[in-house]
């Protein structure tokens, strides 16, 4: 009777284990999410519908829910296609020195734009030190150069050091030569464990 009772614990924690560790997809302010949590830590994902000259753009927000600190770095996130060609995310220096030699109004209105709908119509997101605390950050910025580089620096994911309850949120650049993030998949990688989401 022990030994049925053990098989049927073990039984019980493979399945919660198993069920834990499931991609859930649900729609919000029409954007299509997926989100996984592993360790106590929780990643979430989206599209953006638009990219920016050469960069795919993915949303994403991280929660830590474990007992330890956290570092997310945007260079953690990468995308694989099915032929095996892979691209990282590239850093928030990156995404704003490219903005600040080839961006225009035009293209930082539609990156806004597009991630202020995600962020605020999104219920299941609630960042601590995200988007719009580097948003506020930014709003004393007055030279047109300088208004871009702020933007880009608010809405792009930057390294991150999450302590327990703490969550954050940023938009992903791809180098993807206009190229869809479509057929493959996103890998994450934290502290100690690797996330994969199927993106199609």
């Amino acid at each position: 009777m022990n030994r049925l009772q053990g098989l049927c614990r073990l039984g019980w924690l493979t399945c919660a284990l198993s069920l834990s560790a499931q991609v859930i997809e649900f729609d919000s302010n029409g954007l299509k999410y997926q989100t996984l949590s592993r360790s106590g830590v929780t990643v979430m994902f989206a599209h953006l519908q638009n990219h920016v000259h050469e960069y795919s753009i993915l949303q994403v927000a991280v929660s830590n829910g474990s007992r330890g600190p956290y570092t997310i770095r945007p260079e953690n996130f990468s995308y694989e296609w099915e032929e095996g060609a892979a691209v990282h995310a590239v850093s928030a220096k990156t995404v704003i020195a490219m903005l600040m030699q080839k961006g225009n109004s035009a293209d930082l209105v539609k990156l806004i734009t597009a991630y202020e709908a995600s962020v605020y119509g999104n219920p299941h997101m609630r960042s601590t030190n995200g988007y719009e605390a580097r948003r506020r950050s930014a709003l004393g910025m007055n030279a047109t150069k300088l208004k871009a580089a702020a933007a880009a620096s608010a809405v792009a994911l930057v390294e991150t050091r999450l302590a327990p309850a703490e969550s954050t949120d940023g938009a992903l650049f791809f180098p993807s030569d206009g190229r869809p993030l479509t057929g493959g998949k996103l890998v994450v990688r934290t502290n100690t464990d690797v996330f994969q989401f199927n993106t199609d």
